[in-house]
């Protein structure tokens, strides 16, 4: 009776490591069946504990068995990536090399900059044909003014009417008679030189017997210096008789926007206002400037004993068109120069973007 337990406890190890080899050698042992792998383990009663045991719990697996095991995961992993579907497999794909991506601008090329830019140049144009007109113009008057300059002196008649005087503006003119300093008028201040002062203008009453009517005119006598401004400081700036002025015939002054106005309550003139001091003076609306030879001399030693010096017989229009003609041509031509470049400037690849083309 003991033999035979014995015998049969051998037979129960023989066929635990048995069923324990077939279990390594299939891989039941990874499997998820956790029932199967303790049938094959421990089909009737856990191993005891011991050398033994630890010997039959080692994994063992043949090198060859291994290598087949290693050539179907490769065969399984390469069933599983191209099972997925690829779009390059299809019959109409078409790569991006056939349909290559198109190059767009983000929003608008130009604004609104590059229509100011457009207006400049041709405005600039325009003012600098309206230039090449005007100087025409004052080419045309300077050229009448000096024609009425070379003529000989016309005697002023008693009465003049002050629409005519435009058609005889710049010509040369005397009149005889009494200067009535007790209404004289100081304009300024108005610079001579580089040095400050006045300019002085007295009526000259003339007497015709046979025109009993108002014949006193306004002269322009000339320029005189800041502390000669009192009469008293310039006593032979005043003759007391009869005198003869020659001159040249104005048309009235106008004023701009930047001149004050005159205060002839307190006898202060800053432009000449030829209607107001006619009718300060009772005078005609009439405005003669005394004309002298350029003499420096002369001028010197008038401005030292305070006699006005006179204005010489000359057209002294400025005509400063021809500068302003090369302005504006230039400023056109450079602004459209710009333009040009502006227009034909390729953009830069900060204002570009690829746009994906999605047909394929």
């Amino acid at each position: 009776m003991p033999r035979i337990s014995k015998s049969r406890s051998i037979l129960e190890v023989i066929q635990r490591s048995w069923f324990y080899f077939l279990g390594n050698h299939l891989d039941i042992m990874n499997s998820g069946n956790t029932l199967l792998r303790r049938l094959i383990v421990s089909p009737t009663r856990p191993l005891a504990s011991g050398p033994a045991t630890k010997i039959l719990a080692q994994r063992w697996v043949c090198p060859e068995c291994s290598q087949k095991l290693s050539i179907q995961s490769q065969l399984r992993s390469l069933r599983r990536n191209y099972s997925t579907r690829n779009p390059a497999d299809e019959p109409g794909f078409t790569s991006i090399v056939d349909n290559p991506p198109k190059l767009i601008r983000t929003g608008r090329r130009h604004g609104w900059g590059l229509l100011v830019l457009a207006v400049i140049p041709i405005t600039a144009f325009v003012l600098g044909s309206w230039q090449v007109q005007r100087l025409g113009w004052k080419t045309e008057l300077i050229a009448r003014f000096e024609d009425r300059l070379v003529r000989a002196p016309l005697p002023l008649p008693p009465q003049l009417n002050p629409d005519a005087i435009k058609d005889f503006d710049y010509r040369r003119v005397y009149a005889t008679g009494k200067f009535r300093h007790d209404q004289e008028m100081l304009i300024g201040p108005r610079i001579h030189d580089g040095k400050d002062g006045y300019l002085v203008v007295t009526p000259l009453e003339r007497d015709f017997e046979e025109f009993p009517g108002n014949t006193k005119i306004l002269v322009c006598r000339g320029w005189i210096s800041k502390d000669k401004a009192d009469q008293r400081q310039r006593p032979e700036s005043l003759p007391t008789g009869e005198v003869t002025v020659r001159g040249l015939l104005r048309e009235p002054w106008t004023k701009n926007m930047f001149t004050p106005d005159n205060k002839p309550e307190e006898q202060k003139f800053y432009f000449p206002d030829v209607e107001q001091m006619a009718q300060l003076s009772s005078s005609q609306v009439v405005w003669v400037e005394e004309t002298m030879r350029p003499d420096l001399i002369e001028a010197y030693d008038r401005e030292a004993k305070g006699v006005p010096i006179g204005r010489p017989a000359e057209v002294n229009l400025r005509n400063n068109h021809g500068q302003y003609i090369f302005t504006w041509y230039s400023l056109s031509l450079a602004t459209a120069i710009m333009l040009w470049m502006v227009v034909k400037k390729p953009s830069s690849n900060a204002s570009r973007r690829v746009r994906q083309n999605r047909q394929w």
